[in-house]
């Protein structure tokens, strides 16, 4: 439950703000945000809350004139968040993020040695997708790929190539470590390319008697 001061801000944003997104869903809440850039390409479904100072951004730097950057509904999205699609960000529904997350479709270029990055044109990644049910940990990066449903991305992750549906992975950048057998119905350790471990389980050595 909001608190009344919280409550009463979250009117306000949505009475002066709401009209100008593509699309801001009943019960949805915005609690001061750090920014928000292109509001008219973003899409946020019902009951979806951003947590305090999340910046959320959708600029077609890249030529993109369909620019979209869309969360689905019961989306909760942590402190600190970074958003940002130049062509296309979709969080599927009540995907959770934890605090200081990065997700982008694009990155900066570098390609001239002889010209300061920041001064380098915007170039476009892959399209960022990220499955209903999904959590994403505290300080992961999602970097132009594809995240399926119900995945658990662990802290401080940086993920660089698509996960399929129903894995935990880690690292950066991140792997595949274990994942939903559907067959035994259980989560399963896995190799790193989300096969499953066959390697078999050692006995435990024998233990000497004692002296």
């Amino acid at each position: 439950m909001l608190r009344w001061p919280v409550s009463l801000y979250v009117g306000l944003f949505r009475l002066v703000f709401g009209g100008r997104f593509k699309c801001f869903g009943r019960g949805t809440a915005v609690i001061f945000p750090a920014g928000v850039d292109g509001a008219q390409n973003i899409a946020l479904g019902d009951d979806v809350y951003i947590a305090y100072k999340t910046y959320l951004a959708a600029l077609p730097h890249t030529g993109h004139t369909d620019c979209l950057l869309q969360i689905g509904a019961g989306s909760c999205i942590g402190r600190f968040n970074h958003i940002y699609a130049t062509q296309r960000v979709v969080l599927g529904t009540n995907v959770l993020t934890a605090n200081n997350v990065y997700i982008s479709d694009n990155l900066h270029g570098y390609r001239n040695p002889d010209v300061p990055i920041m001064h380098q044109p915007i170039v476009q990644n892959g399209v960022v997708e990220i499955g209903d049910g999904s959590w994403l940990g505290h300080n992961v990066c999602v970097l132009g790929v594809r995240v399926g449903r119900h995945c658990v991305i662990g802290a401080n992750s940086v993920v660089t190539r698509d996960i399929p549906d129903h894995c935990v992975a880690v690292g950066a950048p991140a792997v595949i470590i274990r994942r939903y057998d559907p067959i035994d119905q259980v989560w399963r350790t896995t190799q790193p390319d989300g096969s499953f471990d066959t390697t078999p389980t050692r006995p435990p050595m024998p233990r000497s008697p004692a002296s």
